[in-house]
């Protein structure tokens, strides 16, 4: 992963089966989970220093390639990655099958540097798909096509026999891994260095994805439009779906020196600021070489997880809002029904100035609990409430309106009384 894999021009033409009613149909279960997560998992695991560090390092081949014969991890890891996925909240999964490395997750005829084949001795994506499936996730690939590894990952830029040669091979690998493990439903492309959509004949490569998995869904990165738009490290919204992948700290893989951890609040806050804008948000984690998860990304998850249990209601199925403006709080909506993200809690009373709807009732989400509420011309507040935030680490206020939630904050600015009688 790298921020400016994400940044490759995209081409308009059509990418996948169907028109747009066919896309509608098979991403509406996406569009509806609003939350997934993404594991990144290699050879650079067992370095614990950073997913690049093959390259970033200058590994030579040789060396790198003895980390596949000490690549052991214990068996069946990824039960721990699917529960835990599940008691966050989340509802599909995205595996590396294959990073930049070159090394396959999965049972290759087109090379040994595979798992099978080497240290772990079995095939490490079966294990992932089962355990996902076994608590009710999604089933997401990640699959680079850029390999530091094939002799021809950096020539067939200069060289069109190697094109043809590692195309042959990128294209056999997508193959097996969408012909030999049931239903798929997110294939994630990265990096399409060093080969155009042209080069990589991504057409070719999508229609073929389409004809063994007809409802899948694709992302961006072959450098076609896909599906979905993936901004990395980031939270953009996009006119058309798309989802913003992050790390919980600042690397892919497991990275043992890195402490610089997102906390839980930034963790919820950055989920609904994607829910509000209708996208979705795919948190990572790095498992450890033996496929363990840092306590961390335990603790994280599992307080994210807690939140979730008592506001996914919020999160889930969210529609577009346009409330967007607090100086301590964000917005989802479902119907009409404004939540009310309040993340830095001002005390007993919480304002909101600018609505034009006229509020029916408000209750705080976590406890179901009555709030009361003056509405006046230009604000509404929510009164009677405790000093501290009765939920952690945002507690969110549901508003019960008489249509769509609006807010007008122009309105406000131009016609808030600015004279007083003293």
């Amino acid at each position: 992963m790298s921020a400016a894999a994400a940044a490759v021009p995209l081409s308009h033409t059509v990418t996948a089966a169907g028109g747009d009613a066919d896309r509608e149909q098979r991403m509406k279960w996406w569009h509806e989970a609003r939350f997934g997560m993404f594991i990144h998992w290699g050879l650079y695991s067992t370095l614990g220093r950073h997913e690049w560090a093959m390259e970033n390092e200058g590994i030579p081949l040789a060396e790198y390639e003895q980390l596949a014969k000490r690549f052991k991890p214990k068996p069946n890891a990824a039960r721990d990655w699917a529960r835990l996925a599940k008691q966050a909240g989340q509802k599909y999964m995205v595996m590396t099958t294959k990073h930049h490395e070159g090394f396959c997750h999965f049972d290759s005829k087109l090379t040994n540097y595979t798992a099978p084949k080497q240290g772990p001795g079995r095939d490490l994506v079966k294990e992932y798909v089962d355990a996902a499936r076994a608590e009710g996730m999604r089933v997401g690939f990640y699959y680079s096509l850029m390999d530091w590894h094939h002799p021809d990952g950096a020539r067939c830029a200069t060289d069109e026999a190697a094109r043809r040669r590692f195309v042959a091979y990128i294209h056999g690998q997508i193959r097996e891994l969408l012909t030999n493990y049931g239903k798929i439903d997110i294939l994630w492309y990265d990096v399409a260095w060093p080969l155009d959509a042209k080069g990589w004949e991504s057409e070719k490569m999508n229609a073929m994805v389409f004809q063994l998995q007809p409802e899948i869904i694709v992302n961006n990165r072959n450098q076609l439009e896909g599906d979905f738009a993936t901004p990395e490290q980031r939270i953009s919204a996009d006119k058309r779906a798309w989802e913003s992948c992050m790390t919980m700290n600042d690397s892919w893989g497991y990275q043992k020196a890195d402490d610089d951890w997102k906390t839980p609040k930034t963790i919820v806050r950055n989920l609904v600021t994607c829910a509000r804008d209708t996208g979705n948000y795919l948190l990572n984690i790095g498992p450890e070489a033996d496929g363990s998860i840092p306590d961390e990304s335990v603790r994280i998850l599992s307080w994210v997880g807690r939140w979730m249990d008592r506001n996914g209601v919020s999160i889930y199925q969210s529609e577009t809002t346009q409330p967007r403006r607090s100086a301590f709080a964000s917005f989802t909506r479902k119907g009409n029904t404004l939540y009310m993200h309040v993340y830095f809690w001002p005390g007993q009373t919480v304002a909101l100035g600018g609505l034009t709807n006229r509020v029916k009732s408000a209750k705080l989400l976590a406890t179901g609990q009555d709030v009361k509420f003056e509405q006046e011309k230009f604000r509404v507040r929510f009164t009677g409430l405790p000093e501290k935030a009765p939920d952690d680490p945002v507690t969110t206020i549901a508003i019960e309106c008489d249509g769509e939630p609006r807010q007008d904050m122009d309105w406000v600015r131009k016609e808030h009384p600015r004279v007083t009688t003293l």
